[in-house]
């Protein structure tokens, strides 16, 4: 273990860690003022609002621009909208759902900026559900949530709705687009300031192969890293680059040990893995019950709220009657809304059942938890500003300290719609700002070959599930360093690592996060949020506090996880305590 200096000062020439991925040099280019890196809810906006300003504004995204976890989700944008409700309540059910781990100031700025973010977002297209009878848009209600305050869209394709929306505006504004892109790595000039990305285009269209955008804006929204583990709700393009690349640029990351399982997704059988069916939490916010193999609702009684308790407790209640029960999956039970419901109301849903062959309307649907969202991501403050200077992040890659240790449902979609208009305001009120030219950095660390990837999903799921232990994430944080070990070795010794390419470079991303997710579940003995140790099965207040990580500057093999001494989520300048490195609190 060892310590680098304070945020955003560490790095070889000004460029971060030194650490790049191994690829081709760039054979084109293209010139912006700002690159948005993904095609969500967050990029999308971001790009729409730089654009707006007068930015030349360029949009890479890993597949086709509605192709992102975005368009998967079901239930859909909370935010203050109904009678009675306000953004006072909204934060008061936010701050409950981070079990102490949010930052107040983030999430007060997220409930009182949101409603009139959802009002612009449906000015630029989107169609919500309303009422047949008031014309009013239609509320649900979700876990965590004390009132209806959930818009959704196609009963239950709300994500769907907004990345056709936005993807038409972005068409529509001629903002350029480079698809089926992945990320490589941020360009740096000699002052450590963001000059671009490099990128690998993969088939043949106007641009092919590895090239780059120069920019001096970069906005990270490539979204979650949900296929580190086995089964996922996440789409096979949530593999972690945009943390792994601003690790390597440099930046810092915060609460990553906090991943969110969704309680309820669609059970396949004990040896499912990748993207899994989703079953909203809309579903329970309707009425539906979760029961036992007996029809029992054992979720009455442990919590006020009963199923729409926060997704942490929902989930470690299932968990705990699987373990009693010795079986593989629980059951929702929503045979009481009958068909004409089920049709209309969560047509998506009822059809994704059927096709696995399950039919609600008529037998309840096995459910288990399945990795779904990322609490943690890239540091930022209020304006999305990371602590490399002229990197930016929103959404899920983001850590803006809205979620703490446990996102409260359907948060998400407002978090990338706020933050995202903060970022475009952010780089429209500085004057068009240069940097001067990326400095080429030699790659250092070896490439993992891509059957690796299956590897660390089966380590991560084992050992950094929903129930952890300090014997399991042990066991994973040796396992996944002997994976690194065996590449390094493998350079060293022989000169040689896998060849690069797109699948080679996604398993290289996903080693890093899982590294790091796992290093900072190793450094925190509570349970938290959806941070579940058996081994110290309470909470621990003398842990209320986040712990940034950072990938060394000097060793190519070290993590750095700092835990600050502030309860309060830490403003990207803010010293770090470099006396802390051993990962306990100080007295």
């Amino acid at each position: 273990m060892s310590t680098t200096g304070n945020p955003g000062t560490s790095g070889a020439a000004g460029n971060g860690t030194g650490i790049r991925l191994h690829a081709p040099a760039p054979g084109w280019a293209v010139d912006a003022d700002v690159v948005v890196v993904g095609s969500g809810i967050a990029g999308l906006t971001a790009a729409l609002r730089c654009a707006a300003a007068g930015r030349r504004t360029v949009v890479v995204t890993k597949a086709r621009l509605d192709d992102g976890s975005t368009r998967w989700a079901q239930g859909g944008v909370a935010a203050a909208l109904g009678e009675g409700d306000t953004p006072e309540q909204h934060l008061d059910d936010t701050l409950v759902a981070g079990a102490g781990l949010c930052d107040e100031n983030a999430v007060r700025v997220l409930v009182t900026e949101g409603p009139d973010a959802v009002r612009r977002l449906i000015a630029a297209g989107a169609v919500f559900d309303t009422s047949a009878e008031t014309g009013e848009i239609e509320l649900t209600r979700e876990g965590g949530h004390h009132r209806r305050r959930i818009v959704h869209a196609g009963g239950d394709a709300t994500g769907a709705e907004i990345s056709r929306a936005l993807v038409e505006a972005v068409h529509a504004a001629g903002i350029e687009t480079v698809e089926n892109a992945l990320v490589l790595d941020l360009l740096q000039d000699a002052e450590g300031r963001t000059a671009g990305v490099t990128l690998h285009v993969m088939g043949e269209g106007q641009h092919d192969g590895v090239g780059a955008v120069h920019a001096p804006a970069v906005i990270l929204a490539t979204g979650g890293m949900g296929q580190v583990f086995s089964a996922t709700t996440n789409p096979s393009v949530s593999t972690g680059d945009g943390v792994a690349l601003a690790l390597r640029a440099g930046a810092e990351v915060s609460d990553l040990e906090f991943v969110q399982f969704h309680p309820t997704v669609l059970f396949l059988g004990p040896d499912a893995e990748g993207q899994q069916p989703l079953i909203s939490e809309a579903v329970r916010g309707e009425g539906a019950h979760l029961v036992d193999a007996d029809g029992v609702r054992f979720m009455v009684g442990q919590h006020e709220l009963a199923e729409l308790a926060p997704r942490d407790i929902v989930a470690k209640a299932i968990t705990r009657r699987m373990q009693e029960q010795d079986t593989l999956h629980m059951y929702l039970d929503g045979r009481h809304f009958g068909a004409e419901m089920w049709e209309n109301r969560f047509p998506t849903i009822l059809a994704a059942c059927r096709s696995h062959g399950i039919d609600p309307v008529t037998e309840p649907i096995p459910v288990a938890p399945a990795a779904h969202h990322a609490s943690g991501g890239v540091r930022t403050d209020l304006h999305g500003r990371t602590t490399v200077p002229g990197l930016y992040a929103c959404g899920e890659v983001a850590c803006t300290g809205v979620h703490g240790a446990n996102r409260l449902a359907s948060n998400s979609l407002l978090e990338g719609l706020v933050f995202a208009e903060r970022i475009a305001e952010d780089i429209a009120s500085r004057a068009a700002e240069g940097s001067g030219p990326g400095i080429p950095v030699p790659a250092t660390g070896p490439l993992q070959p891509a059957t690796a990837r299956y590897e660390i999903q089966r380590i991560m799921t084992r050992g950094a599930g929903v129930v952890r232990s300090a014997e399991s994430v042990d066991e994973a944080a040796e396992a996944l360093e002997t994976l690194y070990a065996t590449a390094l070795g493998e350079l060293e010794a022989h000169g040689k690592t896998a060849e690069p390419g797109v699948d080679t470079w996604e398993a290289t991303n996903l080693l890093c996060v899982a590294r790091v997710l796992v290093a900072a579940a190793q450094r925190r003995p509570e349970t938290r949020g959806c941070h579940w140790r058996e081994d110290h099965p309470d909470r621990d207040d003398a842990w209320r506090r986040h712990l940034v990580v950072r990938l060394s500057a000097t060793e190519r093999r070290a993590l750095v996880v700092t835990p600050t001494d502030s309860t309060d989520f830490p403003p990207v300048d803010a010293p770090v305590d470099a006396d802390a490195s051993s990962g306990a609190p100080r007295p």
